[in-house]
């Protein structure tokens, strides 16, 4: 459907630090989790209410909550960085997982994992991957979502941090519907499909591999 990058001074500001060589595990993590609240709060502004009436400690007062399911599908492993920045934001949504990872020579992606549920009735999936780069990954992840469950009805979208052209493209050419919310998106990929100037395997810095 669209592609939504943030200009929010925040995330400019925090995926600066992220970039940064120097920036050390402990600190990257802790970017990935604020980052993730920030472009979740951002890709989050259309989820449904419905109205509730709460008692203040003075009266009635109107109020709303979010109705349906919301589940958040991490591409293992470097979107379990994303997770808890969204339970944040939503205690109540559900968190499944997808292992996937790409290969070297062909960078396609292998697909290795899957606890998602069957038969489920969900309003709105968000698939959680740092780095948006060839987009392989990203159409595994909601063809294999998709096969599981009616898609006339649920929403797809896609978080991540960093995009690369090539990688949005692709994405949207394969799933037009999907939005595609990213904090920034960078100039190109190299001949190895690491986005430039990007910030190296998000997965290695975080985990310190």
């Amino acid at each position: 459907m669209a592609l939504h990058a943030s200009e929010h001074p925040l995330v400019r500001h925090k995926i600066a630090e992220l970039r940064d060589v120097t920036t050390e595990p402990k600190r990257f993590r802790e970017l990935v989790r604020e980052l993730a609240t920030l472009l979740g709060y951002e890709a989050t502004c259309d989820l449904a209410l419905e109205p509730r009436t709460v008692r203040t400690p003075l009266t009635d007062a109107r109020g709303y909550r979010l109705t349906g399911t919301i589940g958040l599908i991490p591409i293992l492993r470097a979107g379990l960085g994303m997770v808890d920045g969204m339970l944040d934001l939503m205690p109540h949504a559900e968190v499944w997982h997808l292992g996937l990872y790409r290969d070297e020579e062909t960078l396609r992606p292998i697909h290795y994992y899957n606890r998602l549920p069957d038969g489920r009735t969900i309003q709105v999936s968000l698939v959680l991957d740092p780095m948006l780069a060839t987009g392989g990954s990203a159409i595994a992840a909601i063809d294999v979502l998709k096969r599981g469950r009616d898609v006339s009805g649920p929403r797809i979208k896609y978080l991540g941090l960093i995009a690369a052209p090539e990688g949005v493209a692709a994405l949207q050419a394969a799933h037009p519907e999907v939005d595609i919310h990213v904090g920034v998106v960078d100039s190109h990929l190299d001949q190895h499909g690491y986005i430039v100037p990007g910030l190296g395997d998000a997965g290695d810095r975080q985990f310190g591999t």
